[in-house]
This record gives structure tokens, sequence and C-alpha cells, in this order.
């Protein structure tokens, strides 16, 4: 086996990439406080076409720490569109209202394991991370339609937030990438 190189990868660039037909689903990444995590979520994003990004709270934007977040984006954040909102409260609520299936990604009461989740084709998805610490902040929990939990077997009880999206993340493409 040879290992390609990055012109034998068939990439398409930026200006592709931002015509290209997305996932229809949004990423929500609430007081996430690490830039280094952020970064790997617009690179993830990129990966799998995911529709947008919102940022909110303490969340950094990559206009205001580019040299941090590139240093994990390696451009993503070029090519994902990407937004901030204040409140994540606000923005759950509104994309309810537009019709998203609005999902906390959190361990709660009566939450769903991802392996057992089936994605609905037709419909958008939204799907909420939050703090490396807090996790996802209860009121925003309160107003999702859903939660999803990745299982685990292990001795430690959560993943790091960037793992977590890659997984979910990964989850959703698999189920609808015949979309694309």
């Amino acid at each position: 086996m040879r290992k390609l190189n990055v012109s034998e990868l068939g990439r398409i660039d930026i200006e592709q990439f931002k015509l290209s037909k997305k996932l229809p689903l949004t990423i929500i990444l609430d007081d996430v406080r690490s830039l280094y995590n952020v970064g790997s979520v617009f690179r993830t994003s990129d990966a799998f076409r995911v529709e947008r990004i919102i940022l909110c709270g303490i969340t950094a934007t990559p206009d205001n720490c580019l040299v941090e977040i590139h240093k994990t984006a390696l451009g993503a954040e070029e090519s994902v569109e990407w937004i901030y909102c204040d409140d994540c409260v606000s923005v759950v609520k509104e994309l309810n209202d537009k019709g998203y299936v609005t999902i906390a990604v959190e361990q709660v009461e009566g939450s769903q394991k991802l392996d057992d989740f089936t994605v609905q084709p037709g419909s958008s998805y939204a799907l909420v991370l939050g703090n490396e610490v807090k996790g996802v902040n209860q009121e925003v929990v309160d107003n999702c339609r859903l939660s999803l939990e990745i299982p685990q077997y292990g001795t430690k009880h959560s993943l790091n937030v960037s793992v977590t999206a890659g997984l979910v993340i990964w989850e959703f493409f698999k189920q609808l990438k015949t979309l694309l």
C-alpha cells in the first residue's frame, strides 16, 4: 500500500464546498471554552458537509480567535458557514419554530442511545453540544425536542466535546449521505 498525497484525494475547494449540497444538520456549540475544540468541530463539520455551526455564549468565534481556532480547523473556519448568537436557548427555540429537530447531546433522563437513533430523511436537525465541564445547560435541554447519548462502557462518564461531535456527526452522515 502507498499513502496518497493530497493532490490524489480529489477534495473540493472552498468555493465548491460553499456551493455543494449539505447535510440537513446544524451544530450548536454552547459555552465551549477550548478554542481547539471549536476548531476541531469546524474541521469535522467540513469533512462531512454540515450545513452550519452556531456558536453561542462564551464560545469563541473564528473572527476573534483566528490563530487558535485555525490550528485545529486548518481552514475549515473559511468553508463552513457559521454565526454567533449570545443566547443558546433563543437559538433552540427559533430552530424549533422553523421545524428543526433540536437535540441535546447529553446524558439526561430519557435520552436515546446514539446507536438506537434513526435519522428521518426530510427532517432538518440541530445538535447542541455543551461546555467541557458542565455539559449542555439544563434550560437548553428543556427546550430541545430530544436528547441523544453516546453509550460508554469504561470508567469515565464523558467524552471530549470535539470527540463527541465527531461521533455524532459521523452517525448522522452515515444515515444521510445519500442526500449529498
